[in-house]
């Protein structure tokens, strides 16, 4: 669970709606620590081939998560990746997700 400004929210939840986006293959969610927040909602995701992994691609999929969930969860920052860690039944490996988020601005 990740609490952030007093909200508490789901991780799978939040991957769930990211996961939608026509662009994206799957995603894998955490919460990153914040001074202001306690925590912000931090998205790893892995998009289809050949789109780019731009700024532009962020905001979209910011202002997807804020028209298809709450304004609250949408992720604050999102890096790339071209793999998420998995274990070897598929199973995602979230405490592995924090290498990811580690550099990532809030």
């Amino acid at each position: 669970m990740i609490v952030s400004s007093g909200y508490n929210i789901a991780a799978p939840e939040v991957e769930w709606v990211i996961d939608q986006h026509p662009d994206v293959l799957e995603s894998g969610v955490i919460g990153l620590p914040d001074d202001e927040r306690g925590m912000v909602v931090h998205a790893i995701v892995v998009l289809a081939p050949g789109v780019p992994r731009d700024e532009a691609k962020v905001k979209e999929l910011q202002n997807f998560v804020k028209q298809t969930a709450a304004p609250y969860k949408y992720p604050r920052s999102i890096t790339f990746a071209d793999e998420l860690p998995k274990t070897p039944t598929g199973k995602l490996q979230r405490f592995r997700l924090h290498e990811h988020g580690a550099g990532a601005a809030s």
